[in-house]
């Protein structure tokens, strides 16, 4: 049917919502396609729906295209399935938990690996059945602690989530291999510009990740590429590791007074003041800055950990929550933060701005045992043999000299430091470039995790049991919108790509004469009948400067306007992107609007 704007339900703002920080955010509420319902959650209106049914379209005629099959769970949740794997706890303050009146805990689904994995064991038994993928378009739930930026980061959104069963890893290899080509087709044809970068699989587990990143100033996200082509998220990247260092002729190391040397600045200055350098100055970059982070468990628990770090750089608690659960005694997601004062407190040890590596520097012997008996990380720069100003842990003093796998050791190795633009790529594809971008899609090799805690095991070839391995993959289909209204928009309103408008012509009657009215519908019938959506502006008694700018703020690819012109037998066509105009004969309107619709 047309949509007529005399009955459609629908209403545009002049002014900006008072919640709205982007572009997109302002916008799809103004131009009347999401309403507000809660923080992070929104009702969905007419113009919203059909922009949503086309992005969905889409994404299932692409997973359909490479033999996915639609299945469709419920968003409530039994906690049982969740809690074999663990990630009832995981999860901690981030899913949405209730109960039923009899007691029961269920949860608002944020993911669905643990039902499409035990689906899948109910149903099949055999190698014979694989391989075999299943997806859904589904609502998620997270309790997002700060939902911002209307439909970008939410507590309720809509993905698509599709889950590969193989048998073997070289299976689960071309399931990968098939989705991620999917996905580049799938965003081709949102119009929608995406990078695909190597990223951290993180609580999902498993040993091969990527990201889509739509590129944007107002992303969440930071990544990096080379000119050489290298691209990686930056919780990612792998830092270009140092050769050891011979430290067979290294000095001893050597404890001094540094009073009023908290800080690295002031560190280096009484450094430089007090033992010059005769081949060049000490810098921030010869300090081994120690961080003492708290490691915030799902179960709430704090673990104090130290991590060294060269003092020119800085901490990056995002890469640490990224790489950190290797190397704690707990699996899930782990929240990084500053540790505290009263974190400090119950460690004597540390004393503050003057923090050394975990070694007993009051002992006659340098490196002898830790004395802060905390697990302590250290970035990869810190390798065999590099030569350090660090803490002497005695408040006033470090130690000079002090060479690494010599005079300390370490329990891990941890990405920890921001990554700057110039570092090198480390597939040696050239020094790392900058950008900002918003999560569109992330694809996992999962393995067998999910499979192994949920014991899904099928008969191989030989009749014995074997775990089935999986993929998992999503799309973010709210998202996916919201990513098109910030990248394409101007001062006046969205410009929908047009394989997602809400209608492929929108139609202006401006005019008092009937004969206006009686075109305008015309061409509607006629380009309805030709299977193109229509939006018709109707409205007998709104002024062509309303028309014309509700017109630009709801977005659709081509403005055609029915008034003046018709008494010369003329039509003007507009392109909303471009603001181009020409003049059309009324018999050779159809035909035109047709073409642009199917270009």
């Amino acid at each position: 049917m047309v949509l007529r704007l005399s009955t459609l339900f629908l209403r545009t703002l002049r002014e900006d919502p008072a919640d709205a920080e982007v572009a997109s955010h302002r916008l799809l509420v103004r131009a009347g396609y999401i309403r507000r319902a809660a923080p992070g959650i929104y009702s969905w209106l007419p113009l919203g729906l059909k922009v949503l049914a086309r992005v969905e379209a889409i994404v299932r005629e692409e997973m359909e295209a490479i033999g996915a099959q639609e299945v469709h769970f419920p968003a409530l949740l039994p906690k049982e399935p969740y809690e074999a794997t663990n990630r009832w706890t995981e999860y901690g303050d981030g899913i949405f938990r209730l109960q039923d009146r009899k007691g029961a805990d269920y949860l608002l689904a944020p993911t669905h690996e643990e039902m499409f994995t035990l689906l899948v064991k109910d149903l099949y038994t055999s190698y014979k059945d694989l391989p075999v993928s299943l997806f859904q378009i589904q609502t998620k739930y997270r309790d997002e602690a700060r939902p911002r930026a209307g439909l970008l980061r939410g507590r309720e959104f809509i993905m698509k989530d599709s889950y590969s069963f193989d048998i073997d890893d070289e299976g689960l290899e071309a399931s990968y291999q098939l989705h991620r080509a999917a996905y580049l087709r799938i965003f081709e044809r949102l119009d929608l510009d995406v990078v695909p970068v190597t990223a951290t699989a993180g609580a999902m587990g498993g040993s091969k990740s990527e990201e889509f990143l739509h590129p944007t100033p107002i992303g969440e996200d930071t990544f990096v590429r080379s000119a050489g082509g290298y691209t990686a998220n930056v919780e990612a990247v792998t830092t270009v590791v140092p050769d050891p260092i011979d430290y067979a002729e290294a000095p001893a190391a050597e404890v001094r007074d540094t009073p009023d040397t908290p800080t690295i600045g002031t560190l280096v200055d009484h450094a430089n003041a007090a033992v010059p350098r005769d081949d060049r100055a000490w810098t921030a970059a010869d300090t081994l800055k120690n961080v003492v982070l708290a490691a915030v468990l799902p179960t709430g628990e704090r673990e104090i950990v130290v991590v060294g770090v060269p003092g020119d750089r800085t901490v990056d608690l995002k890469r640490i929550e990224a790489n950190i659960a290797g190397h704690l005694e707990t699996g899930g997601e782990v929240a990084v933060e500053a540790a505290n004062e009263e974190d400090l407190k119950k460690h004597p040890g540390l004393v503050k701005g003057y923090i050394g590596p975990g070694i007993a520097l009051d002992s006659a012997v340098i490196g002898a045992e830790a004395s802060t008996g905390l697990r302590y990380l250290v970035d990869p720069r810190v390798v065999p043999g590099t030569s350090w100003i660090t803490g002497a842990n005695e408040h006033g003093r470090h130690v000079f000299g002090l060479i690494a796998g010599r005079d300390f050791t370490w329990d891990g190795v941890i990405e920890a430091v921001e990554v700057r633009e110039g570092d090198e790529a480390p597939d040696g594809s050239g020094p790392l470039i900058a950008a900002r971008g918003i999560e569109m899609g992330h694809i996992f090799q999962l393995g067998r995790k999910y499979a192994d805690a949920l014991g899904l095991k099928v008969l191989d070839r030989n009749g014995k049991l074997a775990t089935v391995t999986m993929g998992s993959y999503g799309v973010g289909v709210t998202r996916a919108i919201a990513a098109l209204a910030e990248s394409n928009h101007d001062d006046r309103g969205i410009v929908w790509p047009r394989n997602v408008a809400p209608a492929d012509v929108h139609i202006v009657a401006t005019g008092k004469g009937a004969e206006v009215f009686e075109a305008a519908e015309k061409l509607a019938a006629e380009l309805e009948a030709a299977g193109l959506a229509v939006l018709y502006d109707d409205r007998p008694k709104v002024s062509p400067g309303v028309k014309f700018g509700d017109a630009e703020l709801i977005g659709v690819p081509t403005i055609v306007v029915v008034g003046r012109g018709l008494a010369d037998g003329v039509l003007e066509v507009k392109d909303r992107r471009t603001g181009e105009a020409q003049n059309v004969p009324v018999a050779e309107a159809a035909a035109l609007l047709r073409g642009l619709a199917a270009s």
